[in-house]
């Protein structure tokens, strides 16, 4: 097996190492555990691109606080995990699901078609946790989702398969990525470390042809 050869632009080379789908590494806060009552609190996006040597790169991060859904569960010890006493706070500036979701899809749009990739694929740690959640957002605000519906890049799989570690702060140990405890459960340093994990483990390992 020999690595597989790209094509010299790095927008064909995204396009191709992925056989056309968009990778996009996705965080997400909430008051619960069941996408369909809790609350997503937040929500924070990290797009990803590739430089002329065919390396994956964390690109550009987008991040905006959400105001519960009318109706939605507060789960008190889950807004005490993250950190969160009051979704409410005027200081959050949090904004509706349907502006938020409008507005964090609209870059992953804008680079679905600079790329050409017909689909973006979510990334995440635990990411099917963090997919059924923007799903369900997706179908309460009606806002057209630009994520497969049900494929994902796991990097809780991928870690232990690299590293032997599935624990997102014990794999980035091993990856060698500075990690801050006390910064853990944002929303933004979430999803920024989990891009360079993922880019990291993309680096190491080409895709192989025959």
């Amino acid at each position: 097996m020999t690595p597989h050869r790209y094509d010299s632009d790095p927008i064909l080379q995204l396009k191709q190492r992925f056989r056309g789908f968009l990778p996009v590494v996705v965080d997400v806060e909430t008051a619960g555990f069941n996408p369909k009552t809790d609350a997503l609190l937040e929500v924070a996006v990290a797009t990803l691109d590739m430089n002329q040597d065919g390396e994956l790169y964390r690109k550009a991060t987008y991040d905006r606080n959400i105001l519960p859904f009318a109706g939605a569960n507060l789960d008190p010890s889950a807004l005490k995990f993250i950190g969160m006493e009051d979704p409410f706070h005027p200081f959050r500036s949090a904004i509706s699901e349907k502006q938020a979701l409008q507005e964090l899809f609209a870059p992953i749009n804008e680079q679905l078609k600079k790329t050409g990739c017909t689909r973006a694929i979510l990334v995440g740690h635990n990411a099917f946790f963090d997919l059924n959640f923007i799903l369900a957002a997706a179908e309460r605000t009606q806002v057209k989702c630009p994520f497969h519906q049900f494929s994902t890049f796991d990097t809780v799989s991928l870690a232990g398969l690299a590293y032997g570690q599935t624990v997102l702060a014990k794999a980035m140990e091993k990856a060698g990525i500075d990690w801050d405890n006390s910064q853990a459960h944002s929303a933004v340093y979430d999803t920024e470390k989990t891009a360079d994990l993922f880019c990291r483990i993309v680096n190491q390992m080409p895709m192989l042809s025959d």
